[in-house]
């Protein structure tokens, strides 16, 4: 079965902490919702630094990229309909659904290794 990476893009977390908590409640809900679909439930990205083609790094970003989740669906279409119903866009945040591809080879001795 098809595996898909869900990038949230953005999103303005509630401030409030009563809010946050709801929010938080919400998406763990809609993980839930997804059953075994759900391969990496939510990883959130903090202290981001961005390296240039010269080496140099510095703190921030080029994307509004602030977290992932890997699913496994029947189809492009099943990933669309799950992120379409995914909280993180009730506070403003994006969602990139792309199907992951696997990569065979990569081993010195010419194996099948699989990228995900």
């Amino acid at each position: 079965m098809p595996q898909f990476i869900f990038v949230y893009l953005g999103g303005e977390y509630p401030s409030d902490p009563a809010e946050a908590q709801r929010h938080l409640e919400k998406y763990q809900q809609w993980l839930m919702s997804l059953g075994q679909a759900v391969v990496s439930p939510a990883v959130p990205f903090k202290d981001t630094h961005t390296v240039q083609p010269d080496g140099s790094a510095a703190p921030g970003t080029v994307s509004a990229m602030s977290g992932l989740s890997i699913l496994k669906m029947g189809s492009m279409e099943e990933a669309l309909a799950a992120a379409r119903a995914c909280p993180f866009l009730e506070i403003n945040g994006t969602l990139e659904v792309s199907e992951m591809i696997e990569l065979s080879g990569g081993s010195q001795d010419g194996g099948s290794g699989a990228v995900n």
